[in-house]
């Protein structure tokens, strides 16, 4: 993609790409609805200049499961808990959420609070949120065949 110079990740993805399920919301990496992995680590991508990404991995809310027919087990997990309200910050909350698991599958509390605090929920489903990422945790723990996050 061309990008003018300075242009963050989040509007290459949303305007240029046409993918929008990364919201914005504060423009300042505070929030956490932009969250995106780039090469499967999250980063902000309000505050990330595209440039910046040339060359890696980019991956979004819309790029977690396998198929488009196919949910990721966090996202099983996040209607299974019904864990959005609003759902404006869950696709930030989801990304942040399956790179902790990728990282650390079967997180404590403590991990999760730590990894998770990063993100706002201005409807506070934060115990939802743990919740679901707690039963995504478990669902992988059980699966006969080990799922790719």
């Amino acid at each position: 993609m061309d990008a003018p110079s300075g242009m963050p990740l989040l509007w290459v993805i949303r305007e240029q790409c046409n993918l929008t399920g990364t919201k914005f919301g504060c423009g300042i990496a505070q929030c956490g609805a932009c969250t995106v992995h780039l090469d499967g680590k999250p980063v902000r991508s309000c505050i990330t200049p595209a440039t910046s990404a040339e060359g890696k991995e980019i991956t979004t809310i819309e790029g977690i499961a396998t198929d488009k027919n196919t949910l990721h087990v966090v996202q099983k997990a996040w209607i299974e808990e019904q864990t959005p309200q609003c759902g404006y910050c869950q696709s930030g909350q989801i990304m942040s959420a399956v790179a902790l698991l990728n990282e650390n599958p079967s997180p404590s509390d403590e991990e999760i609070d730590q990894a998770m605090s990063g993100n706002i929920c201005r409807c506070g489903m934060y115990s939802r949120i743990k919740s679901a990422i707690k039963r995504a945790s478990a669902n992988l723990q059980s699966s006969s065949t080990p799922e790719t996050l």
